[in-house]
């Protein structure tokens, strides 16, 4: 016995739009560039960066696209200006760490 929240309709549809982050570039990545081609790769003694970009067309989520920093600028940056907001990895222990 729970309550269930509908679906909005048509009003959400569009609201979505594509848009693009910035990571350090994880051991195992195993992508390719959208703009070069080259295997976007971890380099143990160099902290390189990526952007990894959602992509949604007409609102809709379509695919997840991968750049090295310097392309996705090259390629003048399809997604928009990339989010370099740091990732939180310990979200409890700085919520914790905060009271």
């Amino acid at each position: 016995m729970g309550t269930t929240k509908k679906k909005s309709s048509s009003a959400d549809k569009g609201s979505w739009t594509s848009r693009a982050v910035q990571r350090d570039i994880e051991p195992g990545s195993i992508v390719d560039c959208r703009h070069c081609g080259e295997t976007v790769k971890f380099q143990a003694k160099v902290r390189l960066r990526q952007i990894i970009c959602n992509v949604y067309e007409k609102g809709k989520w379509v695919r997840v696209e991968h750049f090295h920093a310097e392309c996705y600028q090259t390629a003048g940056e399809p997604h928009g200006a990339a989010d370099t907001t740091p990732v939180m990895k310990h979200r409890g222990r700085a919520v914790a760490a905060s009271a």
